[in-house]
C-alpha cells in the first residue's frame, strides 16, 4: 500500500507541474498577442502600388486570386476620392467606380488632420494593410477594405 500512495503522490506532482507549465505558457502567449503592436504603416515599404479603379477591376475579375495576392500586404493605392466617411473614432476615405464597387481606407489617428483636409474629387495616394475584398450579393458590388492607412506625401 505504501508504494501505491507514493505513486499517486508522484502522479499528482507531475500533473500539477504540467498544469503550472501550461498556465505559464498560456499567460506568456496571451501577453505577446495582446501587447503586439504594428509598425507605422507610413514607414513600411509597399508590396504593391496600384490604381484604385484597377484594384477594383482585379477583385471583380477574381476576388479569390486577388485576395491571395493582396490580403495582409502593404499596398499603395492611387486614385480619386469618392467620399469621406466619419465612423466612430476613425475617418474612412472611399474610392468607387461607376458600378458602386469601392475601396475603403480606415486611417490611423495621427493622420486625421490631413484626412480632414481632403475633399471628394481630390487625387490621393494611400498606403495601408489590405484586409481583403468580397462581393456583396445584396448590394451587387465588390468592396475592398484597408486598415492602418496613412497618406503618402
Amino acid at each position: 500500500m505504501d508504494g501505491t500512495k507514493k505513486n499517486k503522490k508522484e502522479l499528482v506532482k507531475r500533473v500539477l507541474l504540467a498544469g503550472l507549465v501550461l498556465l505559464i505558457s498560456c499567460v506568456g502567449i496571451g501577453w505577446y498577442v495582446f501587447t503586439d503592436t504594428f509598425k507605422d504603416t507610413a514607414a513600411e515599404k509597399a508590396d504593391y502600388t496600384v490604381n484604385g479603379l484597377d484594384l477594383i477591376k482585379e477583385f471583380k475579375q477574381s476576388d479569390s486570386s486577388a485576395n491571395k495576392k493582396y490580403t495582409e500586404k502593404i499596398v499603395t493605392v492611387n486614385g480619386r476620392v469618392s467620399s469621406i466617411e466619419p465612423v466612430d473614432t476613425t475617418l474612412n476615405i472611399k474610392m468607387a467606380d461607376n458600378t458602386g464597387s469601392y475601396v475603403i481606407f480606415a486611417f490611423q489617428q495621427k493622420d486625421f488632420e490631413q484626412v480632414k483636409k481632403i475633399k471628394p474629387g481630390d487625387s490621393v495616394s494611400v498606403k495601408g494593410s489590405c484586409s481583403g475584398g468580397a462581393y456583396s450579393d445584396i448590394l451587387e458590388t465588390e468592396f475592398i477594405t484597408f486598415k492602418r492607412c496613412s497618406l503618402n506625401k
